[in-house]
């Protein structure tokens, strides 16, 4: 599905929209992890963010730039979690309906939130195709308005607000690096990381287990029939058209990590920071660990996009 990609200037709207309910999250720095990589880290940390994970700023955004006619209809996702979460939350800052298809097998701490958060839980199977046609049955079903986790400009532009904040809390970043799942985040903060700064470097760190972005970016062509490996469940979706547009148009370059390099990372994360981060965050460190040669020496920005994990069944 192709949606218009969001300017600067609508990203920079999104960060006024979303004001009053997001969480201004902070910058954590750790010696002990400059010193692994040999450059200075900067971990923007959405772990903190309402609802556990920046997607809360792109759902936020969505809800609050619905007409009161459409708002009314209620809004339908499908997610493996914290979009489903992120939306519930925003719904109820507008006292809404949220309808949130979830897939088979997904983490049980997310969709225990998304319940909590108020939102009607509809299951189907663990598919993109699958997730994609419940999510359609249910909006002709109830008329609420389609928010996409990554295909949407609205949603985009939200989660580009993560990189406003970030060069306003760090000052001459030589280069950003964020997760790549359906590439909401990684579209929105390479449009406002190059709006504000062209010459910054802009990473993605993927799971080699579902590098779809990576494989789509080396072929000149979306990869759309892709099973992914991964125990990284926030990073399972495939690249979103416009997403891929994205990354291309602003050169960001792909780094694809092993889980067992991402698990490592998560747990250096956890005793370095004495942060609950999620394994699919953990992929920017994993990223960088992989590749020290490109960010040594340099001030590099990283999104630790999410903390919401299950206790009883950590990856280690």
């Amino acid at each position: 599905m192709s949606v218009p990609l969001p300017s600067l200037d609508q990203i920079r709207d999104a960060a006024a929209r979303i004001a009053p309910h997001a969480t201004l999250t902070p910058v954590m720095r750790s010696d002990a992890l400059d010193a692994a990589v040999g450059a200075q880290l900067y971990f923007k940390c959405e772990n903190l963010q309402r609802g556990g994970a920046f997607k809360f700023r792109g759902a936020c955004n969505a809800v609050w730039s619905l007409t009161e006619e459409e708002a009314a209809r209620g809004v339908v996702t499908h997610s493996s979690g914290n979009h489903g979460n992120a939306l519930a939350m925003a719904a109820a800052t507008r006292g809404i309906a949220a309808h949130v298809v979830v897939p088979d097998g997904a983490v049980r701490a997310k969709l225990e939130a998304i319940e909590q958060a108020g939102a009607i839980l509809h299951r189907c199977a663990p598919t993109i195709a699958a997730r994609e046609a419940k999510a359609a049955e249910l909006q002709r079903a109830t008329g609420a308005i389609m928010v996409h986790p990554y295909a949407d400009t609205r949603v985009m532009a939200g989660q580009g607000t993560v990189v406003l904040e970030l060069f306003q809390q760090c000052d001459g970043l030589d280069a950003l690096v964020t997760p790549i799942g359906g590439g909401g985040l990684s579209a929105g903060c390479a449009i406002a990381a190059h709006g504000i700064r062209p010459a910054i470097a802009v990473y993605g760190a993927e799971p080699a287990g579902a590098a779809d972005a990576a494989e789509s970016l080396t072929r000149g062509a979306r990869v759309d029939n892709f099973t992914p490996d991964t125990v990284c469940d926030g990073l399972r979706a495939l690249i979103g058209e416009s997403n891929l547009d994205a990354l291309r148009e602003h050169r960001v370059d792909v780094i694809a990590v092993s889980d067992e390099e991402t698990i490592a990372a998560m747990k250096q994360l956890w005793h370095a920071l004495k942060l609950v981060v999620e394994v699919s965050s953990a992929t920017v460190f994993a990223a960088v660990l992989k590749q020290r040669e490109r960010f040594a020496g340099k001030r590099v920005g990283l999104v630790l996009t999410g903390g919401n994990v299950d206790l009883d069944a950590l990856p280690w």
